[in-house]
């Protein structure tokens, strides 16, 4: 049986100060690579980053409630200022605006809530009916997307290097579940425990994406952030769950670094230990453990993810961890030697976990 958890129980640097969909070693590069007004657009995001760095939200603290099994939506225009949460744009029921960026956050949110809800009997990201804001038009040419721990905010891209970052539904799904991490196994965001927090996100964002779809697992390209590079740069997307260290490989914004094994996990300090980089291994192990149990991933794979997230793992758990306990759980869920618990055990060990 689940034992409810209470936030005073969640270390304190258990919530990332914000979480941005785009790793700080793509930023890096191009304050180093960039045209001069590319670099100018990198540092500005940088130090918006920097404005939020040690700011807890405490999402707990104010509830706000909606009936459970419905939606309540609101996404908010910044009008290009950085003044949170903004202007209202469109709320729950209300009909398109025409502008892409309020109707893809509205009907982005919409998909993950109706995800949860619908695959997992959760009521929001929180379980407790929390709604779901969003600002768009963040700032001017504001490269990020980004949760800070109550609602949703994204920028419009550069438009040399970046679209609009409500481009890829996967995108808004990987960032509101990062709302689940945070009242659930509370990952702390550092070293291998902040890996998975970032895993975590990328397998929820993709499910809904494949949801939407309605692919199987071996019909997905397995890319994260899909259509946030423009045309110029080389790339498909940020991540490459498929084959990490694939995803792009440019002038300006350098070359994917994700390991897909433990042999070359990212051992150094940035990037706070490579949460963004070593996601990549466990990244690698849901995809293989989907595509080895086959249909719908978020049926199985999804389901064992989803147990191992809201039930067993805590706020210090590491990849080991993750692995076994998945393992169990398929073998609960599904049979002891069962296929899906090999496919499980098979996915972490290929990926060097056990």
């Amino acid at each position: 049986m689940k034992k409810l958890k209470t936030r005073s129980q969640h270390p304190k640097n258990h919530i990332c100060p914000i979480c941005c969909i785009l790793p700080p070693h793509i930023t890096d590069r191009v304050i180093l690579n960039g045209t001069e007004s590319q670099r100018e657009w990198a540092l500005q995001a940088l130090r918006e980053s920097e404005q939020f760095r040690g700011r807890r939200e405490a999402v707990g603290s104010i509830r706000f409630m909606a009936p459970a099994g419905s939606k309540r939506r609101t996404v908010y225009n910044a009008k290009n200022l950085t003044d949170l949460p903004g202007t209202i744009a469109r709320g729950e029921g209300d009909p398109s605006t025409g502008d892409l960026a309020v109707d893809e956050a509205y009907n982005g949110s919409g998909a993950t809530y109706d995800f949860f809800y619908e695959v997992f009997k959760r009521n929001s990201i929180d379980g407790l009916g929390m709604r779901l804001d969003s600002t768009v038009h963040y700032d001017r040419k504001y490269d990020n997307a980004f949760w800070n721990g109550s609602q949703m905010v994204y920028g419009d891209g550069d438009g040399e290097l970046f679209n609009r970052f409500t481009i890829s539904i996967d995108v808004i799904g990987h960032e509101l579940t990062h709302g689940v991490t945070q009242n659930e196994a509370a990952l702390v965001y550092r070293g291998q425990p902040g890996a998975l927090n970032e895993s975590f996100s990328d397998v929820f964002g993709i499910l809904i994406k494949q949801r939407i779809l309605n692919q199987t697992a071996d019909q997905s390209n397995w890319i994260i952030g899909e259509g946030l590079f423009t045309s110029r740069v080389n790339g498909v997307g940020i991540r490459s769950m498929k084959a990490p260290g694939t995803a792009y490989n440019d002038r300006v914004i350098g070359k994917d670094p994700q390991p897909a094994d433990m042999k070359n996990i990212y051992t150094g300090t940035a990037d706070n230990g490579g949460v963004h980089i070593n996601s990549g291994i466990p990244n690698r192990a849901f995809y293989l453990m989907a595509t080895a149990i086959g249909g719908y991933a978020w049926e199985k794979a999804g389901k064992i993810w989803y147990i191992a997230l809201t039930e067993r793992l805590r706020a210090r758990s590491n990849f080991r961890t993750a692995a076994n306990t998945m393992i169990l759980i398929a073998g609960e869920l599904y049979g002891q030697n069962s296929k899906e618990q090999k496919a499980v055990r098979d996915a972490w060990k290929t990926v060097g976990v056990i």
